[in-house]
């Protein structure tokens, strides 16, 4: 082999040393023309190769995989639709979604009745002795000792004004019962003769409306069982409520120190403005319950309508169920007045509920309540009916509260979630 000076061999020798032909034009046309001819031949096998029926599917350039025709037809089909019919399948499974969460939320509170009833309960005294326990604590005392100074003056309060009912009415309750009996008797002579009723209708509705409410007799061991649930209730949302007075910020201060990054904030506010709406709430409602005790309470004394007393207390825990509690509170004393006094103490009796509920419910509430713990009616009756089907009175206590406070909690969330979007905040 000839090497020039730079170590190259020169072109159009062999390694021996002997020239080589150049190639001439005629060669390098017909090699050009046998590279296209194999070139399209290639391309022709590829694509007889690569061919499929109409519909089946297509290759997919340079990969070599054919993407199915199926899923093509469906997503075509489904573009295909109406935005209307795309949109209502979307949202009844969605709906089918959430009412399948309920469904199983339900059934988890109703097997853990008597512990969510007791959880909800403390939740709502721990934010109506908060202010309590703060003041306390401001004197220099230990948390724990706040915390069971607080417990006994709840206990005081509620043992004091036991007693003091009691001893006041003992003698009336008795009568109670047989006021209410010949109250339901006069009702019952008025609607017979002014309906187009019999007695033997009324009697026949009167039985079918026991049997759907109480069902078959009494039994003395679920009796007892009831009674036993709620005094362990009872007693667990008492020690319960002296821990969360003690460590109650503790606690949610260790929740947050396990959350990272946006969460954490988020969580945070979460909490602050569910706890403000728990104690606006209780508060609230028991300063607007007294209210509506003391206004009915002082008509049924200068009308001299006897139980004046016991019906003022049943005002007022009726007031801690909205709309439905202040409605039957209403009813019973009505119906108490028209069994002691006659139609026209009834009729003002009914009148100074309906006034006393009227005041309350649009001048105190808004001003008691705030805009940031008012619910809509509907939502309300909704609540108090599911909390009423769940747990009984129990229930219809504690499921305003709780969605008051879920409602807040949500609503803080969407708002932090706008807020990091971009997006400008909804307003109410």
């Amino acid at each position: 082999m000839v090497e020039d000076g730079a170590g190259r061999t020169p072109e159009g020798t062999t390694d021996d040393g002997n020239p080589t032909a150049r190639p001439g034009p005629a060669m390098t046309a017909t090699a050009g023309a046998v590279g296209a001819l194999g070139a399209a031949g290639t391309a022709g096998t590829a694509r007889a190769a690569g061919a499929v029926a109409p519909g089946a599917g297509t290759v997919a350039p340079g990969a070599g995989t054919v993407a199915p025709g199926a899923g093509t037809g469906t997503r075509q089909a489904w573009a295909g639709l109406p935005w209307l019919v795309r949109s209502a399948v979307l949202w009844s499974a969605c709906l089918v979604v959430v009412v399948a969460g309920l469904y199983l939320v339900g059934k988890v509170a109703v097997l853990l009745a008597p512990l969510a009833i007791a959880l909800a309960v403390t939740f709502f005294l721990t934010a109506l002795l908060d202010p309590v326990l703060l003041l306390l604590r401001r004197l220099r005392l230990p948390a724990a000792l706040a915390a069971l100074l607080t417990v006994l003056l709840l206990l005081g309060v509620l043992g004091g004004v036991g007693v003091l009912v009691w001893n006041l009415t003992a003698s009336q309750f008795g009568e109670l019962s047989q006021e209410l009996d010949q109250g339901l008797q006069r009702s019952r002579d008025f609607v017979t003769s002014t309906l187009p009723v019999t007695d033997s209708q009324l009697d026949k509705l009167i039985q079918q409306a026991r049997d759907g409410l109480g069902g078959s007799a009494p039994d003395p061991v679920g009796g007892a069982r009831t009674v036993t649930e709620i005094l362990g209730s009872v007693l667990l949302s008492l020690v319960l409520l002296f821990f969360l007075l003690k460590d109650g910020r503790s606690m949610w201060h260790w929740v947050l120190r396990r959350m990272t990054g946006p969460n954490r904030d988020v969580t945070a506010e979460a909490g602050r403005v569910g706890w403000r709406t728990l104690g606006a709430y209780s508060r609230g409602t028991m300063l607007i319950a007294a209210i509506d005790a003391i206004g009915i309470g002082l008509a049924l004394v200068l009308l001299r309508v006897p139980l004046a007393l016991p019906l003022a207390l049943i005002t007022f825990l009726g007031g801690f169920v909205p709309i439905i509690g202040a409605t039957v509170a209403g009813a019973v004393a009505v119906l108490v007045a028209l069994a002691a006094k006659g139609p026209a103490v009834a009729l003002l009796a009914l009148a100074a509920v309906i006034t006393v509920q009227q005041v309350e419910g649009n001048l105190l509430e808004p001003l008691v309540m705030k805009r940031q713990v008012r619910l809509h009616p509907a939502v309300i009756l909704v609540a108090v009916t599911a909390g009423t089907l769940i747990a009984g009175v129990a229930g219809a206590f504690v499921s305003v509260p709780i969605t008051a406070v879920t409602y807040r909690v949500i609503d803080t969330v969407q708002r932090h979630r706008q807020d990091a979007a971009g997006r400008p905040p909804t307003t109410d």
